[in-house]
């Protein structure tokens, strides 16, 4: 009986083990991998499961945890975008769309049922068994509120001839309750470092989740500092309609943040159409490192553009220029604002100092412009543009021009 079933000792050490896990805060994929082998273990002929969620992420609508028996455990994403073909003929659509709680399907034998094509798939891979199941948990994901209702999914999928017996289908709906409520406080961390990386950045991010969220709080750290700006933004602004002028703006946040993301940088505001972001020393002994990021960093910028621009001129449509400016310093990284409304950035003279050198972009007809201290970790890649006044500045300063 599925009663005597559940009352197993081995099955209560393993809801003890998720009661343990929602308490802590495990990873996602080794949770859900610990759960798999702890149910095969004790005897449930378990050959495949995936867990399946909506979260809340810029990029991603949902994630899945897909274990197969003796493979290696694979983490999904999939994008707003994606083609939701053969998602709307999934079992998994056809569940949430119908409210159903449990679904089973037999996949081999007088008594298969094969009406979603995913099962026809599994059956020819030698699965004979297939059971669902959903549970509510509440989670903010796809627009939805903290207490708006949303679903996870397990799917359990067996290779035995018999399939799953009653017994073990007792066992895995009482465990899939228990695994729902260690779930449930992994993605909601998982969706709040989404939401803090997304606005803040990742260092930022992880900062203000440790504690580091009073105004003050911070540190002064070295770093290059990055300022870029798009020429011409009023007039463009006044002279597109809104809708190309986002579009615009868009791409130039794609190749001015996005490259100094994929360098490594932080990107800390969007500063009107202008982008603050650093480049952290990490190393004291290795200050070069973060300057070369920059320097890779600017060049990836100026090669999206001209991407970019080649194909805005294919449209007809208008292009876009902009201007860096680079500059090594001590910054004050951390929490600014008011005690109600706070920020996380950077202050300091080598900020201010880094706003005024973009200016000087424009003037000197240089797509990017940097201090010494940048310019000598890739010599290659700058050369010299004479000492200039800052505006601001008492002393002028010394800069170096894109040369490639």
């Amino acid at each position: 009986m599925a009663a005597n079933y559940q009352s197993n000792p081995l099955v209560d050490e393993i809801a003890e083990w998720l009661v343990d896990q929602s308490l802590q805060n495990p990873n996602i994929v080794e949770m859900f991998e610990g759960l798999c082998n702890r149910i095969f273990a004790i005897g449930i002929p378990l050959s495949r499961a995936m867990l399946s969620y909506e979260t809340l992420h810029p990029l991603f609508d949902s994630e899945s945890v897909i274990w197969k028996r003796g493979d290696k455990v694979r983490f999904e994403q999939y994008t707003f975008d994606e083609d939701t073909a053969a998602w709307e003929k999934s079992p998994l659509f056809y569940m949430l769309e119908s409210k159903t709680e449990i679904l089973r399907r037999r996949l081999s034998g007088p008594n298969a049922l094969l009406d979603f094509e995913v099962l026809h798939e599994f059956a020819e891979a030698g699965l004979t068994d297939y059971l669902a199941m959903t549970t509510g948990i509440s989670i903010p994901s796809g627009g939805a509120y903290l207490n708006q209702t949303n679903e996870i999914i397990v799917s359990w999928s067996s290779d035995r001839d018999a399939g799953f017996s009653a017994e073990d289908i007792g066992t895995l709906t009482r465990l899939q309750r228990r695994y729902a409520v260690a779930a449930k406080t992994v993605i909601q961390s998982s969706i709040a470092t989404n939401l803090t990386e997304a606005y803040l950045g990742k260092r930022p991010g992880k900062l203000v989740l440790n504690g580091n969220i009073r105004r003050g709080d911070g540190e002064t750290i070295r770093a290059v500092v990055w300022y870029s700006d798009i020429r011409g933004s009023t007039l463009l602004a006044d002279r597109l309609p809104m809708a190309d002028y986002l579009d615009l703006l868009n791409d130039y946040f794609e190749c001015a943040a996005g490259a100094a993301l994929a360098a490594g940088g932080e990107v800390l505001d969007f500063v009107g159409d202008g982008v603050l972001a650093i480049f952290p020393v990490e190393d004291e002994s290795d200050i070069h490192a973060s300057a070369r990021a920059a320097t890779k960093a600017v060049k990836d910028a100026i090669d999206r553009a001209e991407k970019i621009n080649s194909e805005r001129r294919k449209k007809n449509e208008t292009t876009l220029e902009f201007g860096i400016g680079l500059s090594l310093g001590d910054v004050m990284f951390g929490n600014i604002g008011v005690p109600e409304r706070l920020t996380f950035s950077v202050i300091g003279p080598t900020v201010n100092q880094v706003a005024r050198i973009e200016k000087l972009t424009r003037k000197l007809q240089a797509r990017a412009l940097a201090t010494p201290s940048v310019a000598q970790a890739c010599r290659e890649s700058w050369e010299a543009a004479g000492t200039h006044a800052l505006e601001g500045v008492v002393d002028p300063v010394e800069l170096y021009s894109w040369a490639s």
